[in-house]
């Protein structure tokens, strides 16, 4: 109780200004390159729900072109038409996401918690609010990321933020950190299959 309370946060912020302040040079040159490599602004700025379900706006480097529609990344049959070249480079190696530092640092995320959700994925956030896994804080990774990311079905990926909530702690926030950095250097999950894995996914959850 006390780690979610109260240590989650300081730890989150302790971190976020340290790797803000190393990696600043870092975040300057992938901004430039964005800038330099396609049309259109440096950063993508989104909506997204948050604890207890309330907007904020969310900061990721832009990895598509202006054309690309804004729906869900699960919901595109062809997105890999809409990422520029760098983009792709900074999707995979998530580097895309290093912007939510910043995110982190005003209180608007976590390092680990269920992924902040935009209205397209209408169906998800209803079902976190029913479930209780709106009570949280978002993360830039998660159980649903570190399971199957854009694999898993909008069923799957409540029922992991679900039991993130249920569980969280020290000892999950580190593995799923470790998981997450195992999962980043493999390049799981960064595009939507076509075939759900579902029930392979369910089981893995009883892992932790």
């Amino acid at each position: 109780m006390v780690y979610r309370r109260f240590l989650k946060r300081f730890f989150d912020l302790l971190l976020a200004f340290f790797l803000f302040l190393i990696l600043l040079l870092p975040l300057l040159i992938i901004a430039l390159i964005v800038k330099l490599t396609s049309k259109g602004p440096i950063l993508f700025i989104q909506e997204r729900y948050g604890r207890n379900s309330r907007p904020f706006k969310l900061y990721k480097f832009r990895s598509m072109t202006d054309s690309a529609p804004q729906i869900a990344n699960s919901k595109f049959t062809d997105i890999q038409n809409y990422i520029t070249p760098f983009g792709m480079f900074i999707r995979k190696t998530s580097l895309d996401e290093l912007p939510q530092l910043w995110n982190i640092i005003k209180g608007d995320m976590s390092f680990i918690g269920p992924r902040p959700l935009a209205k397209t994925d209408e169906r998800v956030l209803s079902l976190r609010k029913q479930n209780g896994a709106d009570q949280v804080l978002p993360g830039i990774s998660g159980l649903a990321q570190v399971n199957g990311r854009n694999n898993l079905s909008d069923e799957d990926k409540a029922s992991y933020d679900a039991k993130y909530t249920e569980y969280l702690s020290f000892r999950i926030d580190m593995l799923l950190t470790f998981k997450t950095f195992v999962s980043v250097l493999k390049r799981d999950g960064v595009f939507k299959e076509v075939t759900l894995k579902r029930e392979e996914g369910l089981k893995k959850i009883h892992d932790l």
